[in-house]
C-alpha cells in the first residue's frame, strides 16, 4: 500500500506487518497490524478495531513530528476529557483555524504540528 511518509518525504510502499516486528517487547500488542516504511522503519497503526482493520491510522510520521503529535494531545485531550468543550467541538475548532479537516493522525510536517500546538494552546486558554 502507498502510505506518506514524514520521514521519506514521499508516498511510500509501506508494508503490512504485525506489532511482534514492530513492539518485540510488547506481547500485547503482538497480533495487531502495523505498516512499516523499510526505507527509514517508521511506522503508523491500524484502525483495528473496525471491519477494516488494516487501514492505516494516518499517515507514517517521523520521530520528531510522532512527538509533536502527542505533545498536541496532551493540550486538547484534557479539554475535551474534562468537558469544558466536546471532542467534535475541539476537533471542528482547529479544523476552522487551520483551514482544513484537522486529525493528528495526518500531520505531515513539523511547521504543520507546531502550527496545531499553537492553536491548541489558544483553545486551552479559553481564547477560541
Amino acid at each position: 500500500m502507498n502510505i506518506y511518509c514524514c520521514e521519506c518525504k514521499s508516498d511510500v510502499n509501506a508494508r503490512i506487518t504485525n506489532g511482534e516486528e514492530i513492539y518485540p517487547h510488547r506481547s500485547d500488542l503482538s497480533s495487531l497490524p502495523f505498516w512499516r516504511c523499510d526505507v527509514c522503519g517508521n511506522k503508523v497503526g491500524c484502525h483495528h478495531k473496525t471491519k477494516d482493520r488494516t487501514r492505516p491510522l494516518g499517515v507514517i510520521p517521523s520521530a520528531s513530528i510522532s512527538k509533536l503529535r502527542s505533545e498536541i494531545h496532551k493540550i486538547i485531550d484534557p479539554i475535551w476529557k474534562s468537558k469544558i468543550k466536546t471532542r467534535k467541538e475541539v476537533y471542528g475548532i482547529m479544523s476552522h483555524s487551520l483551514g482544513y479537516r484537522f486529525h493528528s493522525a495526518e500531520i505531515r510536517s513539523e511547521k504543520e504540528a507546531f502550527q496545531c500546538i499553537e492553536i491548541a494552546n489558544t483553545i486551552a486558554r479559553g481564547e477560541l
